[in-house]
């Protein structure tokens, strides 16, 4: 089992301006220990370009923000790339990240 040290990017919605009704989501990283359980590739599509997504799992030690605020959860730095968190699962006092395709969102 690989260990991992890395960021986690959560997705913080707030009203911008102040009672203007339009919501964004700002990113907020936080640093978190862990390991890789589980270290998967796969190509998808059936186009000249597959898309590269992986189907890792990342199993963090979480603080009380992340219980609190794992719905938030976008994205996980890992092996030099951002990568998406398709879902979370609470085994506390962990979270277990799933992985999915290289995100392209908003960052810090």
């Amino acid at each position: 089992m690989a260990r991992y040290h890395g960021v986690v990017g959560y997705g913080v919605s707030s009203e911008t301006p102040p009672g203007s009704g339009v919501w964004q989501d700002s990113i907020v990283e936080v640093e978190y220990f862990g390991d890789v359980t589980r270290n998967t590739r796969r190509l998808e599509g059936d186009k000249v370009n597959t898309d590269i997504s992986v189907g890792n799992t990342i199993s963090i030690v979480a603080d009380e923000y992340a219980i609190n605020n794992f719905m938030d959860i976008k994205y996980v730095k890992w092996s030099g790339r951002l990568w998406t968190v398709t879902s979370v699962e609470v085994q506390s006092p962990r979270l277990l990240l799933s992985l999915g395709e290289v995100y392209n969102g908003q960052q810090a």
